[in-house]
């Protein structure tokens, strides 16, 4: 099966498997809903949008799959594969290789992928050189019963960038922050109380998703959390999710005590397509004033000989 681009002559195929995507890419189906479905399909023709999608045929069996790189980051997702019936079919390393060979080409140094532990897409993944480098669980906190309490959050500003970066820096492993790059941009929120607390916040027709970076330090999480919920710009009364990486799994019991509902827990997996390399220069050693280095001679070399 040789995989190739995504053309019109495949809208059938779309129509047919649009409720058999398995989603690589849990924010984007939260906030977006299905990959396949009707609304965001056409964005996959679009040339200025890093986002791609290829085919593999033979012998009547189809797969698909997906791949997307947000405007400025050094690593890109795996969206979707599908069919969901066709998981463990042995076409769908190499259409995965495929997909990534895609984002390489745009200059990703990476790819990751999203998929519950339990999924059949694992032994695929591995086998096109994915490896699990973190866990994560998808909180569901849309109905966590509201306290007045008064908000301690407020959006973030560019002044804020450095206390975010280093509290990035306090909390993500060092072996995973290459995969993780530090934000480059605070358009969070951060709570007032100090610099412990911060919350990026993707927004979508279907949902919106919170990827919390608070410090093991803060106090009174419960509260902070629920003033967040309660305070939430632009909810509109959208489904919120708040996602916990395995680095920050101390949150889970605040929010199992707030009233959330936990999904299973999710693989977050990784392909490393190259390393980012910073180019050598050669600079000249500085010379201290009046000092001047002669070049060494030898003028002659006594060898002695021991019969």
């Amino acid at each position: 099966m040789t995989p190739r681009p995504l053309d019109l002559l495949d809208l059938p195929t779309i129509y047919r498997y649009r409720d058999e995507a398995v989603s690589l890419d849990s924010t984007r189906l939260l906030t977006r809903g299905n990959p396949l479905g009707a609304a965001g399909f056409m964005s996959y023709f679009n040339p200025a949008r890093h986002l791609y999608t290829a085919v593999s045929q033979e012998n009547g069996t189809t797969l698909l799959g997906g791949v997307t790189q947000a405007n400025g980051d050094s690593f890109a997702k795996l969206v979707y594969l599908a069919p969901s019936t066709q998981l463990t079919h042995p076409g769908l390393p190499a259409l995965i290789e495929h997909l990534s060979a895609e984002a390489g080409y745009w200059g990703a140094f990476h790819i990751l992928a999203e998929i519950d532990e339990t999924s059949q897409v694992f032994p695929a993944l591995r086998s096109a050189g994915f490896s699990v480098y973190a866990w994560q669980r998808i909180w569901d906190v849309s109905h966590i019963a509201i306290k007045e309490v008064a908000s301690r959050w407020t959006r973030a500003q560019p002044v804020n960038l450095p206390a975010v970066q280093s509290l990035y820096h306090q909390i993500v492993p060092p072996l995973l922050q290459p995969v993780e790059p530090a934000p480059k941009r605070a358009i969070g929120l951060v709570c007032a109380e100090g610099t412990k607390c911060y919350v990026n916040v993707t927004y979508g027709m279907r949902g919106i998703v919170l990827t919390p970076l608070i410090h093991p330090e803060a106090t009174d999480v419960a509260n902070t959390l629920n003033g967040l919920l309660n305070h939430l710009p632009e909810r509109r009364n959208r489904p919120v999710y708040l996602c916990v990486r395995s680095y920050q799994a101390w949150l889970e019991p605040a929010l199992a005590d707030l009233g959330g509902k936990a999904s299973p827990r999710q693989a977050v997996m990784v392909k490393h397509l190259a390393r980012k390399v910073k180019d050598e220069q050669s600079v000249r050693a500085a010379q201290p004033a009046g000092v001047s280095v002669q070049p060494s001679r030898v003028s002659q070399v006594k060898v002695n000989k021991h019969e």
